[in-house]
């Protein structure tokens, strides 16, 4: 059966005009100088995607107050994940990477920024998990319980362009995904990708900005990260989400970079954020701990079949296979309904 999720609103309600604002500066341009008060620790630059700029507000003050953290302070720059790895990769200054895709960090590798072997931690270089979900109109009036439904005729699905958007590419692998774990051929997989996208009216730049255009009225289901819809039902937007049968594994990774002039407080903050203080933090935000024993499996039940990038082969052959603007699957299928494939 699939999971229905329905989190009452946590604290003053925003108004849909509010939420749009409070998302829009988190996934417009990369915002930098967000200092936090400390002093005597030394200073790190944290460079994150945008979704858990909200989680960070929380964990850095939270780290602060930790023997390790105390007298640390910190500039923030928030952006679409890609953005983010291209800006460090071209000198923006980092101490620490937090990013959507685990390719974000990996393009970091081959200039000597991040180590080759950031990934060889406990929990595998990822600070946060979550899954792909469907959020819907509250009641869920159109019954979208399974995938199959919504490329029914007349529902209309909000996703971003995969081009532009890691959060677009969770999803669409969730959707082919889902359909491969029923048992169907990659060619019916890739047919029913066609069928979704068929269906989406518009692909924003960014999940945030879906997730705007939905809070909008605009579309019958939002694919989107788990951590998004509760996000957005405790700012007061009217949706309901559901949990599918099958869905992908999201996992978002966190590095050190090499040039980082405090290697040993960004290396003590990267360690933080995976102990149960700051797994609770990101928890109450809307993720899934990456610790197992701290999933509350109440607010964060288990999908029937969860499966995760590897799957496919890992993301370096999805991008390919898939993602190439020129040779992808995906890009083939956007090309045939008219939509861009432009980075």
């Amino acid at each position: 059966m699939s999971c229905h999720m329905s989190i009452k609103p946590i604290g003053i309600v925003l108004s849909v005009a509010g939420l749009v604002l409070v998302a829009s500066g988190c996934g417009g341009p990369a915002q930098e100088g967000e200092a936090a008060s400390g002093g005597g620790g030394g200073n790190l630059s944290l460079v994150a995607y945008s979704t858990p700029k909200e989680a960070y507000e929380e964990l850095i003050p939270a780290f602060q107050k930790t023997p390790e953290g105390r007298g640390v302070s910190f500039d923030q720059s928030y952006g679409a994940s890609g953005d983010q790895s291209r800006a460090v990769a071209s000198g923006l200054p980092a101490d620490i990477v937090a990013l959507s895709l685990a390719p974000d960090v990996d393009k970091l590798v081959e200039p000597g920024l991040v180590a080759e072997d950031w990934a060889d931690t406990p929990t595998d270089g990822f600070v946060t998990n979550s899954v792909v979900v469907f959020a819907v109109r509250k009641g869920n009036p159109k019954n979208i319980d399974a995938w199959e439904d919504i490329v029914e005729d007349g529902v209309e699905v909000i996703t971003p362009n995969p081009f532009t958007s890691g959060g677009a590419k969770w999803n669409l692998m969730a959707a082919y995904g889902s359909q491969t774990a029923q048992g169907k051929s990659p060619e019916e997989a890739l047919q029913f990708l066609h069928d979704v996208l068929a269906n989406t009216p518009v692909q924003d730049k960014s999940a945030r900005e879906a997730l705007q255009t939905f809070a909008g009225g605009k579309g019958d289901v939002l694919l989107a990260y788990e951590n998004e819809a509760i996000t957005a039902q405790r700012a007061g937007i009217e949706l309901d989400y559901v949990i599918p049968d099958q869905t992908i594994l999201i996992q978002n990774p966190a590095a050190v970079v090499t040039e980082s002039e405090n290697p040993e407080k960004a290396q003590a903050f990267l360690d933080w954020l995976v102990t149960p203080e700051a797994q609770e933090i990101y928890a109450s935000k809307g993720y899934r701990s990456v610790l197992p024993e701290l999933v509350d499996e109440q607010t964060y039940p288990a999908p029937d079949e969860l499966f995760t990038i590897d799957e496919f082969g890992g993301w370096s052959k999805v991008n390919d296979e898939f993602f190439d603007p020129e040779k992808g699957s995906v890009a083939e299928i956007e090309r045939d309904l008219g939509v861009s494939t432009a980075g």
